[in-house]
């Protein structure tokens, strides 16, 4: 089987400035929501069978508390940050396993589910499902991959060296060097994509990067420079290297059966009505029909 990891909180913000706007009975704005459970039904539809979803339910995290600079929810559109509470009931509604990060955050979440998921024997490859470059450090080779749903990319180890020109392993090395300006740290001074992959191809962490600069692989140009501002800097490069690591130890689930899904929960129904997406439960229903007449039950 295949494990589909999704990352909700790109999702809800994709299709707010995707799709139209739309109201539920009593006027909250729901446009997103509908959007993304269209979307992750369509999954459904066309065969993924072990689903799990992970949202930033407010979106400042641990993460505040160590750098100052780090993302928060100011400048994020009201419309839009309402919809998240929503779009998490409307998830465990359809019978979607959703992990609502408060202290972590949601790619934690995808991380430490990639990696339980990895680890069994049933599971054929974990896909995880967003763009962001911090969860390539989370692909090995093909079993865990991240797949672009909105490109239609699918992005194996191989796939990550090519993009970034490290491996998967040097992700949160690179991100401390050339800096993540979604999250908020801006790297180190002087350094960029180009001589960040060439330093980090040939030392892969921060730490094997010699200090005498006169060490260094003859192809990373201008090392005087470069080892000048990272080890002026290293204190924070390192802080951002601690920024851009994901955490494992984010309670998602202790088995993958946890994640299949058997149809819409009993509420569904009512959700649907409120958000006035008829359409929504008339796939949903249809969609579980077709799963059970599929995966009868075991005598």
């Amino acid at each position: 089987m295949d494990i589909h990891l999704i990352d909700g909180t790109y999702e809800l913000f994709r299709h707010f400035f995707a799709v139209p706007s739309a109201t539920d009975v009593n006027g909250q704005e729901v446009g997103a929501v509908r959007g993304v459970l269209h979307s992750i039904l369509s999954m459904i539809e066309r065969g993924a069978t072990h689903i799990g979803v992970a949202t930033d339910h407010v979106i400042e995290s641990f993460r505040n508390d160590l750098y100052p600079g780090y993302k928060t929810g100011e400048g994020v559109a009201p419309e839009l940050l309402s919809q998240f509470p929503i779009l998490e009931e409307g998830l465990e509604a359809m019978g979607i396993k959703v992990w609502a990060e408060v202290y972590f955050e949601a790619d934690d979440a995808l991380a430490a589910a990639a990696a339980i998921a990895a680890r069994d024997e049933r599971v054929n490859r974990v896909i995880i499902c967003t763009p962001d470059k911090d969860l390539g450090q989370c692909v090995v080779g093909t079993r865990i991959v991240q797949l672009d749903r909105r490109r239609d990319a699918l992005r194996d180890e191989a796939g990550v060296l090519a993009k970034f020109g490290v491996l998967p392993e040097s992700i949160p090395d690179y991100l401390a060097l050339v800096g993540d300006s979604a999250d908020g740290f801006p790297g180190v001074s002087g350094w960029g994509p180009k001589s960040a992959a060439l330093a980090l191809s040939q030392y892969a962490h921060l730490e094997n990067i010699p200090r005498d600069w006169r060490s260094w692989h003859p192809s990373i140009r201008g090392a005087l420079r470069l080892s000048t501002s990272l080890f002026d800097s290293w204190a924070e490069a390192l802080l951002f290297r601690t920024l851009a690591t994901l955490r494992l130890d984010v309670p998602v689930f202790d088995d993958i059966e946890e994640l299949a899904w058997r149809g819409p929960a009993a509420g569904f129904e009512e959700f649907c009505l409120r958000t006035k997406s008829q359409d929504l439960l008339t796939r949903a229903t249809s969609a579980a029909s077709s799963f059970v007449q599929a995966n009868p039950p075991r005598s």
